[in-house]
């Protein structure tokens, strides 16, 4: 595994890239800058700021180019690895071609950043910037023509706010996180699953919730469904279904609804015949009572789902009785984390 952790100075790579050290055993790699310091990294007389001084690995290894970084780690992809040195989106696509690679960024608010800058230049004698100053060389780096570090940030399969001060608050966090889940790399089958069930979910037309289903068995697809009006009436979006397009809140009115919901389009679609012994559904969202008694009738094994629903405890209770077993898959944390909000969540 080689994690690339990108983001403005001071943001927190190093620390995290030195919690991987002293947790997991990782070891650094250091890849030589292509383009001149920005000037965010200098003070406001033009002198570049030291890097943190937290370093635990003392055997760096530093590489000239991107490929040959590349070629190095390619033969050793089983052990852990990371760097801090992404410059350029040329960077990241070379590594992005390789299947062990994780690109997180790291940020904090510009306060808290240029506070650690300043209290950095405290401790290496040197006259800090001014936060005006800061504030614009920031927005200067972030949107370089040459080589800006938005883009980087944005494609970053996991992103990181850190707003802390305290690195063991810093570290609790980043321990509930747990950055070398390998699930992130490739996902577990009920991730996949999932993640197909919620592309499935961005075809719905109903009004009032997407929601998106996929039926397996033998770690196969058999079918998928959405929820919408059914074939060769007016998508619930174009005023089909006048029941979604009313506003009645959730368990009114579903005698009027013209929608049919994910798991019901994905059993029609599968037919019971092809459902057989041993099928699983995965669904976004828990199904509801009236869908629970169908995928009871037509055999199915269980049930996974990631969102609850208001109909939770009836439907348990139907799959139950009916031998199905139901269970919750919660993935990976994804997209943007804040490490301050996680350690609250995580008490």
């Amino acid at each position: 595994m080689l994690i690339g952790l990108c983001g403005g100075i001071c943001a927190g790579k190093s620390t995290i890239a030195n919690y991987l050290v002293q947790q997991y055993k990782f070891r650094r790699l250091s890849l030589v800058r292509p383009s001149p310091t920005p000037s965010v990294e200098k003070t406001a007389s033009g002198v570049r700021i030291p890097a943190s001084n937290t370093s635990q690995d003392e055997g760096n290894l530093c590489f000239q180019t991107v490929d040959e970084l590349l070629e190095f780690v390619t033969k050793r992809w089983q052990e852990p690895w990371v760097t801090t040195d992404i410059w350029d989106e040329s960077t990241v696509d070379a590594l992005l071609r390789r299947p062990f690679f994780l690109l997180v960024s790291v940020d904090a608010p510009v306060s808290v950043r240029w506070e650690r800058l300043r209290q950095r230049c405290i401790d290496s004698k040197l006259e800090p910037p001014g936060l005006e100053y800061f504030i614009h060389e920031n927005d200067s780096h972030l949107y370089s023509p040459l080589s800006p570090l938005a883009p980087l940030l944005h494609r970053a399969q996991l992103r990181l706010l850190n707003p802390h001060t305290s690195l063991d608050v810093l570290y609790t966090a980043l321990l509930a996180l747990d950055l070398t889940d390998e699930t992130r790399l490739r996902p577990s089958w009920d991730q996949y699953f999932m993640q197909l069930a919620s592309l499935a979910a961005q075809r719905s037309n109903c009004m009032k919730r997407r929601v998106g289903c996929v039926l397996v068995r033998e770690k196969r697809v058999i079918s998928t469904g959405y929820n919408g009006t059914p074939r060769g009436i007016r998508n619930c979006n174009e005023g089909g279904c006048p029941r979604c397009n009313g506003g009645h809140g959730s368990g009114a009115a579903l005698s009027t609804c013209l929608c049919l919901h994910a798991e019901e389009n994905a059993l029609l679609e599968a037919g019971r015949e092809r459902i057989g012994e041993g099928s699983i559904l995965y669904c976004d969202t828990c199904p509801c009572l009236t869908c629970s008694i169908k995928i009871t009738q037509v055999g199915i094994t269980e049930v996974v789902f990631s969102q609850s629903y208001s109909m939770d405890t009836a439907t348990a209770s139907v799959l139950e009785e009916g031998g199905v077993r139901l269970r919750q898959f919660s993935p990976p944390w994804e997209g943007l984390v804040d490490l301050g909000c996680l350690r609250r969540n995580s008490k």
